[in-house]
């Protein structure tokens, strides 16, 4: 008999024919209490093949107990008997680093064949496991085997020449001095009377060649390719801030924009928006893990910019929720610093400026799809504004000299993209709670800029019609919102011609993105007014022309 399930990351079979060593038994929960929880199967083959437990294992209650005495911090595990004939062991996804009880960590991991392994977890990887769950600051630790020398004169004078053009910028640390404001920003900590950088000093203001043999990781790469053709490939091993003014100029170089004429006014859009860019470009340096081999990539080509930096979203952070998720980052101390000197959004939002560069001009979204464990991924997709839609935003903050917030940005997108929605259609399509959509969309129809039709669930939000007429300009999108309910008949009998000659209130209510007791409402007045005849009764009812 097969259970019916494969192994995978969350998943593990254990044969207990001739009673699986303990040993193996606790290195399994370690590991998975060490990556992300998942479920131990005692008593099936790796084939899936249920074969039994041995009687040794059979005490749930004793199997459970044993499994905490022998983990350290001690592991609360499920354990379930199924049908008698094997033990299901949930093992919960742990806060902090476990080991066994004699001292082994062990890890999951997926072999180059797709199949699930345990593996030591290395001393490098407790320290990036322990960033990933917020209880370490890699930046904030002190720099082994370094000197207060190793730090560079002329990279503190880079970073004082950026607070003082930086608005942004805390300007009161100009007033302190090197010690002072190393002091301030984490970049050193005295020890013994004496100064000794942080990580986060290395990174931003160290010597290139104390950075390479303290800090290897932080190396980052600026290439653009032509088709399949590599144009330019530049890596850069020195200090962060430097590594982020020249590529900021080798990107400023190549990104073109174009002009948004209406009246007397013009706006210049940006291939890339710039503080998106710096923001995004920021964020991999800040957001990335320095204990992981890699480097922040800026690739430049055909389709779009894509940033990556090496280490995943760190623990609560998903791709659904990264623009409510609460601020917190893995290194801490960097990106304090970088805050403070105004590199970095104050607020720790900088992934909201990100998506208001391309919200802003009716572009297509950022992309973050293809990052994973050991990478993040955003790819700005290259396209042409939306003319119509850039000045509508533009108008209406003109109008009330307030930027648009980012989840009104959102609405508005796709209400452009989708014509009409419902609050829970809204909610699903960008991730944001049913009842912050809900404030966002009735504040949006009090400034008139959409407006609600509809009841109870089926309530619908689209563009309003007076909007779409002060709007000489506006595409086809906007022009069709207020004369919907007009073609409805008409859109009708269309598709009575194009399918078998007849409609059911369902297919009406789909095609009319209306609730069904409202497509009911509109056939029975066509039935009425003389256009259309019922045929059946009950769930079989449909409508022909008359």
């Amino acid at each position: 008999m097969n259970i019916g399930l494969k192994e995978n990351m969350t998943v593990e079979f254990k044969s207990d024919k001739n009673k699986l060593s303990d040993s193996d038994l606790v290195d399994s929960v370690v590991a998975f209490a060490n990556t992300d929880g998942g479920d131990l199967y005692l008593g099936i083959e790796d084939d899936g093949e249920i074969t039994g437990v041995h009687k040794a294992h059979r005490d749930t209650t004793q199997l459970a107990a044993y499994i905490a005495n022998k983990t350290v911090p001690p592991i609360s595990v499920i354990v379930e008997k199924c049908n008698n004939d094997y033990i299901k062991i949930s093992v919960p996804k742990s806060r902090s680093i476990v080991a066994s009880s004699v001292g082994k960590i062990q890890r999951r991991r997926l072999k180059t064949d797709g199949t699930p392994e345990n593996v030591p977890m290395y001393p490098h990887e407790i320290t990036s496991r322990l960033s990933d769950l917020s209880l370490l600051d890699f930046s904030g630790l002190c720099v082994p085997d370094s000197s207060y020398s190793d730090l560079d004169k002329l990279e503190r004078e880079r970073l004082r020449s950026i607070i003082r053009r930086n608005t942004r910028a805390e300007q009161n640390l100009l007033e302190l001095d090197d010690e002072e404001l190393d002091k301030a920003l984490r970049l050193a900590v005295e020890q013994n009377g004496q100064m000794i950088p942080t990580y986060c000093g290395m990174i931003l203001i160290g010597k290139e060649e104390s950075i390479k043999r303290c800090v290897p990781t932080s190396a980052a790469a600026f290439q653009v390719m032509k088709a399949s053709n590599i144009v330019m490939n530049e890596s850069f091993s020195g200090s962060l801030l430097k590594s982020i003014e020249t590529i900021e100029t080798y990107m400023d170089a190549r990104n073109s924009s174009s002009e948004i004429e209406y009246g007397l006014f013009r706006i210049t859009v940006f291939d890339f928006d710039k503080r998106a860019f710096r923001e995004a470009l920021v964020n991999a340096f800040c957001h990335r893990d320095y204990t992981m081999l890699g480097q922040v990539r800026v690739l430049l080509d055909d389709d779009g910019l894509t940033i990556s930096n090496p280490g995943g979203f760190i623990e609560g952070v998903s791709l659904n929720n990264l623009l409510t998720v609460e601020p917190h980052g893995r290194n801490t101390a960097l990106a304090d610093a970088l805050k403070r000197i105004g590199l970095a959004e104050r607020t720790g939002r900088g992934i909201d400026r990100i998506f208001e560069g391309s919200l802003l001009y009716g572009k297509p979204l950022p992309d973050y799809s293809e990052s994973n464990s050991v990478c993040v991924k955003l790819f700005i997709p290259k396209s042409l504004p939306d003319r119509s839609f850039t000045k509508l935003i533009s108008d209406e903050q003109s109008r009330t000299g307030e930027p648009f917030p980012v989840n009104s940005l959102l609405v508005l997108n796709e209400l452009k993209r989708n014509r009409r929605m419902t609050v829970a259609e809204l909610s699903d399509n960008i991730h944001i709670s049913e009842t912050k959509v809900r404030t966002t969309v009735e504040r949006l129809v009090e400034s008139g800029i959409i407006e609600a039709r509809g009841t109870g669930k089926g309530r619908y939000y689209n563009f309003s019609a007076k909007l779409y007429k002060e709007s000489d300009n506006v595409s086809g999108y906007v022009r069709q919102t207020g004369i919907d309910e007009i073609r409805y008949p008409e859109m009708i009998m269309k598709y009575i011609e194009a399918n078998d000659g007849k409609i059911t209130r369902g297919e009406a209510a789909q095609l009319l993105r209306v609730n069904v007791q409202q497509a009911y409402s509109l056939l029975k007045k066509m039935t009425q007014d003389g256009k259309l005849i019922v045929v059946g009764r009950g769930r079989y009812t449909y409508y022909c022309k008359k």
